[in-house]
Protein backbone atom coordinates (compact mmCIF):
# COMPACT_ATOMS: atom_id res chain seq x y z
CA UNK A 1 0.00 0.00 0.00
CA UNK A 2 1.36 3.73 -1.18
CA UNK A 3 1.80 5.78 1.46
CA UNK A 4 0.45 8.95 -0.17
CA UNK A 5 -2.13 7.36 -2.24
CA UNK A 6 -5.32 9.28 -2.02
CA UNK A 7 -3.31 11.98 0.19
CA UNK A 8 -4.48 15.49 -0.13
CA UNK A 9 -1.95 17.86 -2.42
CA UNK A 10 -1.53 20.38 0.71
CA UNK A 11 -0.34 17.57 2.78
CA UNK A 12 2.24 17.29 0.59
CA UNK A 13 3.40 20.48 1.01
CA UNK A 14 2.80 20.12 5.09
CA UNK A 15 5.12 17.34 4.31
CA UNK A 16 7.58 19.00 2.47
CA UNK A 17 8.19 21.92 4.93
CA UNK A 18 8.07 19.52 8.47
CA UNK A 19 10.24 17.06 6.44
CA UNK A 20 12.82 19.73 5.48
CA UNK A 21 12.98 22.86 7.98
CA UNK A 22 14.05 21.38 10.99
CA UNK A 23 16.81 20.16 8.98
CA UNK A 24 18.28 23.81 9.12
CA UNK A 25 18.98 23.30 12.44
CA UNK A 26 21.98 21.75 12.30
CA UNK A 27 25.07 21.75 9.95
CA UNK A 28 27.10 18.33 10.72
CA UNK A 29 27.02 15.56 8.04
CA UNK A 30 25.14 12.71 10.31
CA UNK A 31 21.79 14.31 10.27
CA UNK A 32 21.99 14.88 6.57
CA UNK A 33 23.30 11.46 5.62
CA UNK A 34 20.45 9.65 8.18
CA UNK A 35 17.88 12.26 6.67
CA UNK A 36 18.88 11.19 2.86
CA UNK A 37 18.92 7.72 3.88
CA UNK A 38 15.18 7.58 5.35
CA UNK A 39 13.87 9.91 2.15
CA UNK A 40 15.25 7.19 -0.10
CA UNK A 41 13.74 4.47 1.99
CA UNK A 42 10.30 6.35 1.66
CA UNK A 43 10.58 6.85 -2.21
CA UNK A 44 8.81 3.72 -3.25
CA UNK A 45 6.02 3.30 -0.64
CA UNK A 46 5.48 7.04 -1.60
CA UNK A 47 5.06 6.01 -5.38
CA UNK A 48 8.48 7.20 -6.74
CA UNK A 49 10.63 4.17 -7.67
CA UNK A 50 14.04 4.24 -7.28
CA UNK A 51 14.91 4.52 -11.09
CA UNK A 52 12.73 7.31 -11.48
CA UNK A 53 14.04 9.22 -8.63
CA UNK A 54 17.60 8.59 -9.58
CA UNK A 55 16.57 10.61 -12.95
CA UNK A 56 15.12 13.44 -10.93
CA UNK A 57 18.14 13.63 -8.29
CA UNK A 58 20.91 14.26 -11.50
CA UNK A 59 20.31 17.88 -11.44
CA UNK A 60 20.53 18.04 -7.54
CA UNK A 61 23.68 16.09 -7.78
CA UNK A 62 25.55 18.55 -10.01
CA UNK A 63 24.67 21.34 -8.15
CA UNK A 64 25.24 20.35 -4.86
CA UNK A 65 29.04 20.25 -5.09
CA UNK A 66 28.73 23.43 -6.33
CA UNK A 67 26.99 24.89 -2.76
CA UNK A 68 29.54 23.61 -0.87
CA UNK A 69 32.55 25.25 -2.58
CA UNK A 70 32.22 28.23 -1.16
CA UNK A 71 32.64 26.83 2.46
CA UNK A 72 35.07 24.33 1.42
CA UNK A 73 37.33 27.40 0.70
CA UNK A 74 35.90 30.52 3.04
CA UNK A 75 34.76 28.77 5.68
CA UNK A 76 35.95 29.34 9.47
CA UNK A 77 39.75 27.97 9.93
CA UNK A 78 40.37 24.88 11.95
CA UNK A 79 42.40 22.02 12.21
CA UNK A 80 45.08 20.81 9.90
CA UNK A 81 45.60 23.33 6.98
CA UNK A 82 45.82 22.28 3.25
CA UNK A 83 45.96 25.32 1.48
CA UNK A 84 46.19 28.70 2.35
CA UNK A 85 46.50 31.57 -0.40
CA UNK A 86 45.17 35.20 0.69
CA UNK A 87 41.59 34.51 2.30
CA UNK A 88 41.14 31.05 1.08
CA UNK A 89 42.08 28.55 3.99
CA UNK A 90 41.24 24.66 3.52
CA UNK A 91 41.40 23.27 6.83
CA UNK A 92 39.99 20.08 8.20
CA UNK A 93 36.99 22.26 9.53
CA UNK A 94 36.18 23.83 6.04
CA UNK A 95 35.80 20.48 4.78
CA UNK A 96 33.83 19.02 7.44
CA UNK A 97 31.09 21.96 6.17
CA UNK A 98 31.77 21.46 3.24
CA UNK A 99 30.61 18.46 3.24
CA UNK A 100 27.61 19.09 5.42
CA UNK A 101 26.86 21.46 3.29
CA UNK A 102 26.57 19.36 0.04
CA UNK A 103 24.29 16.93 1.90
CA UNK A 104 22.71 19.20 3.17
CA UNK A 105 21.54 20.21 0.02
CA UNK A 106 20.79 16.77 -1.01
CA UNK A 107 18.83 15.98 2.28
CA UNK A 108 16.62 19.59 1.56
CA UNK A 109 16.03 18.58 -2.24
CA UNK A 110 15.01 14.72 -2.18
CA UNK A 111 11.99 15.20 0.16
CA UNK A 112 10.57 17.93 -2.39
CA UNK A 113 11.33 15.44 -5.35
CA UNK A 114 9.71 12.45 -3.59
CA UNK A 115 6.50 14.25 -2.17
CA UNK A 116 5.61 16.86 -5.68
CA UNK A 117 5.54 13.51 -8.01
CA UNK A 118 2.72 12.89 -9.25
CA UNK A 119 0.72 15.40 -8.19
CA UNK A 120 -2.21 16.56 -10.14
CA UNK A 121 -2.34 20.23 -10.66
CA UNK A 122 -5.97 19.84 -10.79
CA UNK A 123 -6.40 18.76 -6.98
CA UNK A 124 -3.93 20.65 -5.86
CA UNK A 125 -5.48 23.76 -7.16
CA UNK A 126 -8.61 22.44 -5.26
CA UNK A 127 -6.69 21.75 -1.94
CA UNK A 128 -5.26 24.70 -2.12
CA UNK A 129 -8.37 26.76 -2.61
CA UNK A 130 -10.93 24.62 -0.21
CA UNK A 131 -8.38 23.28 2.84
CA UNK A 132 -5.87 25.98 2.86
CA UNK A 133 -8.16 28.25 1.92
CA UNK A 134 -6.17 30.71 -0.63
CA UNK A 135 -7.96 33.29 -2.97
CA UNK A 136 -9.09 31.77 -6.35
CA UNK A 137 -6.79 33.97 -8.24
CA UNK A 138 -4.25 32.42 -6.33
CA UNK A 139 -5.36 29.03 -7.09
CA UNK A 140 -5.99 29.48 -10.58
CA UNK A 141 -2.75 30.65 -11.58
CA UNK A 142 -1.37 27.98 -9.72
CA UNK A 143 -3.26 25.32 -11.10
CA UNK A 144 -2.02 27.01 -14.38
CA UNK A 145 1.58 27.73 -14.12
CA UNK A 146 1.60 23.65 -13.06
CA UNK A 147 -0.15 22.53 -15.90
CA UNK A 148 2.54 24.56 -18.19
CA UNK A 149 5.15 23.28 -16.44
CA UNK A 150 4.35 19.71 -17.85
CA UNK A 151 5.05 20.97 -21.62
CA UNK A 152 8.80 22.55 -20.87
CA UNK A 153 9.55 18.49 -21.65
CA UNK A 154 7.72 18.69 -24.84
CA UNK A 155 9.37 22.21 -25.85
CA UNK A 156 12.56 20.97 -25.53
CA UNK A 157 11.96 18.09 -27.66
CA UNK A 158 10.54 20.16 -30.13
CA UNK A 159 13.29 22.59 -29.80
CA UNK A 160 15.77 19.58 -30.05
CA UNK A 161 13.90 18.33 -33.46
CA UNK A 162 13.98 21.48 -35.37
CA UNK A 163 17.59 22.19 -34.50
CA UNK A 164 18.61 18.75 -36.16
CA UNK A 165 16.49 19.92 -39.07
CA UNK A 166 18.09 22.91 -39.23
CA UNK A 167 21.84 21.49 -39.55
CA UNK A 168 22.71 23.21 -35.79
CA UNK A 169 22.19 20.29 -33.61
CA UNK A 170 26.57 19.73 -33.56
CA UNK A 171 27.69 22.78 -32.82
CA UNK A 172 28.93 21.93 -29.27
CA UNK A 173 27.69 20.79 -26.10
CA UNK A 174 27.72 23.83 -23.92
CA UNK A 175 26.39 25.95 -26.81
CA UNK A 176 23.36 23.91 -28.00
CA UNK A 177 22.71 23.47 -24.18
CA UNK A 178 22.49 26.95 -23.75
CA UNK A 179 20.97 27.89 -26.40
CA UNK A 180 18.25 25.24 -25.99
CA UNK A 181 17.72 27.21 -22.49
CA UNK A 182 17.38 30.55 -23.93
CA UNK A 183 14.55 29.09 -26.61
CA UNK A 184 13.00 27.45 -23.64
CA UNK A 185 12.46 30.68 -21.89
CA UNK A 186 11.72 32.72 -24.83
CA UNK A 187 8.83 29.87 -26.03
CA UNK A 188 7.44 29.90 -21.99
CA UNK A 189 7.52 33.52 -21.49
CA UNK A 190 5.07 33.97 -24.69
CA UNK A 191 3.11 30.79 -23.74
CA UNK A 192 2.12 32.04 -20.46
CA UNK A 193 1.90 35.79 -21.67
CA UNK A 194 -1.12 34.27 -23.80
CA UNK A 195 -2.53 32.23 -21.21
CA UNK A 196 -2.95 35.41 -18.83
CA UNK A 197 -4.31 37.19 -21.82
CA UNK A 198 -6.94 34.22 -22.41
CA UNK A 199 -7.58 33.76 -18.92
CA UNK A 200 -8.19 37.22 -18.22
CA UNK A 201 -10.63 37.23 -20.93
CA UNK A 202 -12.52 34.50 -19.35
CA UNK A 203 -13.19 36.47 -16.02
CA UNK A 204 -10.63 34.50 -14.38
CA UNK A 205 -9.22 37.55 -12.97
CA UNK A 206 -12.35 39.06 -11.08
CA UNK A 207 -12.01 38.96 -7.18
CA UNK A 208 -15.55 39.78 -6.81
CA UNK A 209 -16.94 36.72 -8.11
CA UNK A 210 -17.12 34.00 -5.74
CA UNK A 211 -15.97 30.93 -7.07
CA UNK A 212 -17.08 27.40 -6.77
CA UNK A 213 -15.29 23.76 -7.34
CA UNK A 214 -16.24 20.80 -9.00
CA UNK A 215 -14.78 18.26 -6.47
CA UNK A 216 -14.33 18.31 -2.82
CA UNK A 217 -11.09 18.16 -1.26
CA UNK A 218 -11.24 17.30 2.59
CA UNK A 219 -7.81 15.74 4.88
CA UNK A 220 -8.11 12.52 6.64
CA UNK A 221 -6.66 10.11 8.69
CA UNK A 222 -4.35 9.02 6.09
CA UNK A 223 -3.21 12.47 5.65
CA UNK A 224 -2.47 12.64 9.16
CA UNK A 225 -0.23 9.25 9.03
CA UNK A 226 1.63 10.66 5.99
CA UNK A 227 2.66 14.11 7.98
CA UNK A 228 3.32 12.15 11.47
CA UNK A 229 5.78 9.55 9.12
CA UNK A 230 7.34 12.17 7.20
CA UNK A 231 7.78 14.70 10.67
CA UNK A 232 9.96 11.20 11.91
CA UNK A 233 12.42 12.12 9.69
CA UNK A 234 13.98 15.32 10.76
CA UNK A 235 13.21 14.14 13.94
CA UNK A 236 15.15 10.88 13.68
CA UNK A 237 18.07 12.26 12.05
CA UNK A 238 18.77 15.08 14.25
CA UNK A 239 18.64 12.79 17.13
CA UNK A 240 20.89 10.47 15.47
CA UNK A 241 23.30 13.62 15.04
CA UNK A 242 22.88 14.43 18.86
CA UNK A 243 23.16 11.16 20.30
CA UNK A 244 26.73 10.81 18.25
CA UNK A 245 27.81 14.35 19.13
CA UNK A 246 27.86 15.61 15.66
CA UNK A 247 25.39 18.28 16.47
CA UNK A 248 26.22 21.58 15.20
CA UNK A 249 24.14 24.71 15.54
CA UNK A 250 23.66 26.27 12.28
CA UNK A 251 24.38 29.62 14.02
CA UNK A 252 27.31 28.71 15.57
CA UNK A 253 28.96 26.58 12.47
Amino acid sequence: MRLMQGVNPVTRLAAIMVSTTPLLLSLDWLSALVAIALTVALAPPCGLPLRALARRVLPLLAIAPVTGLSMLLYGRPGGREYLSFLTVHVTDNSLSLALAVVLRVLALGLPVMVLSARVDPTDLGDGLAQVARLPARFVIASVAAARLVTLVRDDAASLRRARRARGVADRGRVRGALTLLFGLLVSSLRRGAKLSVAMEARGFGRTDTARTWARASTVGRRDALALAVWALLPAIALGCAWVAGTFRLLGVA
